[in-house]
């Protein structure tokens, strides 16, 4: 699998994943219905990405964020 992420890139999903997190363990502003499943899943989905550095929607539009790959 090649890479298709840039550190920038792959930084700012851990970011969002991380506030995503705390959204729905830390607060009650999500509740525990769907909001709190779709924050759990996109936060997942996000770190995977970011620790991969490969992003599946990037491959399909032909988009990379990396200067040398």
């Amino acid at each position: 699998m090649t890479t298709n992420m840039g550190k920038l890139d792959r930084g700012g999903r851990l970011a969002i994943a991380a506030v995503l997190l705390f959204l729905a363990f830390g607060t009650s502003a999500l509740g525990a219905g769907i909001l709190f499943w779709l924050a759990l899943i996109v936060a997942g989905v996000f770190t995977l990405t970011a620790f991969v550095g490969n992003c599946p929607l990037y491959s399909i539009v032909g988009l990379k964020t990396c200067k040398d790959c």
